[in-house]
Formats: C-alpha cells, structure tokens, sequence
C-alpha cells in the first residue's frame, strides 16, 4: 500500500525532482571517471536518459502535474511520489535510488549504485 505524499508546493517539486536528475548525471559521470561503466547521459528539460554500452537505456522523466518522478527500464516502468524526504514507488514503497541501481546494474552487467543528492 502507497504511503500519503508528502504536500509540496510546485516550487518545492521542481528543486526536488531536478535535484534528483543533476545527482542521477553527476554519479553516471563519475562511473566513467572511474571507468566503471560508460553510461551516456541526454537530459532535455525534465527528462534525462541514460544509455548504456550495450545500447539499452533507462528514462527518468519528471511529471510536475502529478508531482511524480517516471522511471522506465528494461524491467517495467515505476512511478514515485515524495514521502519523507525520499522518492517512493506509488504501487510498493520501493525506494527510487534503490530501483535505478537495480535496473542500472542489470543493464550495465556489473554493480552500479546510485544515491541522494
């Protein structure tokens, strides 16, 4: 069962979830730096892609009228909501961070972790 969001104003979305897409492109650029793995990054506006060596790609897309960040990857599309200070699936609670690194590490071959700003 989803737990309530937490009430944010528009502005309050937009920093959140555009904090969300700058830490997903700061830690995909430090995964090459480190030469873990080479994951492109392409962001227009609010709606970043990441693609990976072996050509798949993962979405993240930001959804202001709903307050929601999309995730859509090879294993199905996510959707979350802001509670308590952190992105949670509407359907199961799952932690955002949490599933992109699943996904992520899925479609890199390798562990890949990703965090909070």
């Amino acid at each position: 069962m989803a737990l309530d969001p937490t009430p944010l104003s528009d502005s309050e979305y937009h920093e959140r979830s555009l904090a969300v897409l700058a830490a997903v492109e700061a830690r995909a650029d430090q995964l090459l730096q480190e030469d873990v793995v080479d994951i492109d990054t392409h962001r227009t506006g609010g709606l970043l892609e990441l693609v990976f060596p072996n050509g798949s790609k993962i979405v993240i897309n930001t959804q202001p009228p709903l307050h929601e960040i999309w995730l859509a990857a090879r294993s199905g599309g996510y959707h979350y909501r802001h509670v308590d200070g952190r992105w949670l699936d509407t359907r199961t609670d799952a932690d955002f961070f949490d599933m992109l690194s699943a996904c992520a590490s899925e479609q890199a071959g390798k562990p890949v972790r990703f965090s909070p700003p």
